[in-house]
């Protein structure tokens, strides 16, 4: 009998193990700290600074105090505990025959954030060009004014996270940017009650979708693990 009831107490302590250490996870700190101005231009960043741009203001991202990535722009907050924000990439744009490093800064893809588990995953935006359109976001939809991969034919577009297809993709014109404006389209509009969003085409009129039936579908995982990794 000891020895079952030694099993059964060793069982019990294996299954009762997780559940206290997850009981005493210590939670994160996130975190953006205080902004700083760095040299940016076309010259540095062809695809997303406009040619009269000369700085960046960038931000630390902080997780538990230590610096995990550089930002840049406004915060969006998708829930109550996860937020979006851009990327601030700094880039080797030395070329092989230089003796010295040149670094210059871009404007990278945008991040989401858990506060609780300190996890940063890169947030992906169809058809997204930097170039020709801002994004727009409410609630965890991006709306913009994308391209296509040839770079031919504009599209407005909504996406959203964690979502594998835009939710929107529907084809405004072609686009020559010999024959176009840098930016492609102005910022967009949402509108809540219908869900309607509405893009405004540089040179042309605005458009409208209306969309139907949509609910988040963003998974917040509760695995304080991810952080590690």
């Amino acid at each position: 009998m000891d020895r079952i009831h030694a099993g059964l107490l060793g069982c019990a302590l294996a299954l009762a193990l997780p559940c206290a250490m997850a009981a005493t996870a210590k939670p994160h700190t996130i975190a953006l700290g205080a902004a700083k101005k760095v040299s940016y231009s076309v010259a540095g960043d062809p695809a997303g600074a406009s040619s009269d741009e000369k700085e960046l203001r960038v931000r630390p991202l902080l997780v538990d105090t230590k610096i995990k990535e550089w930002t840049t722009g406004d915060v969006h907050d998708v829930t109550d505990r996860s937020f979006a924000v851009r990327r601030a990439i700094r880039l080797n744009d030395a070329l092989p025959a230089d003796k010295v490093e040149h670094w210059v800064w871009q404007r990278g893809p945008w991040l989401l954030v858990d506060r609780a588990t300190g996890h940063i995953t890169a947030i992906k935006l169809p058809d997204y060009d930097p170039a020709v359109s801002n994004v727009v976001w409410f609630r965890d939809y991006a709306a913009y004014c994308g391209l296509n991969a040839g770079g031919h034919q504009l599209y407005a577009v909504v996406a959203q996270v964690a979502a594998r297809k835009p939710l929107l993709a529907k084809k405004i014109g072609a686009w020559d940017p010999e024959d176009h404006p840098k930016i492609a389209c102005a910022p967009s509009t949402w509108q809540r009650e219908p869900l309607r969003i509405t893009f405004q085409p540089t040179g042309s009129a605005q458009i409208s979708y209306d969309l139907v039936g949509l609910s988040s579908v963003l998974v917040e995982d509760g695995d304080s693990s991810d952080s590690d990794n």
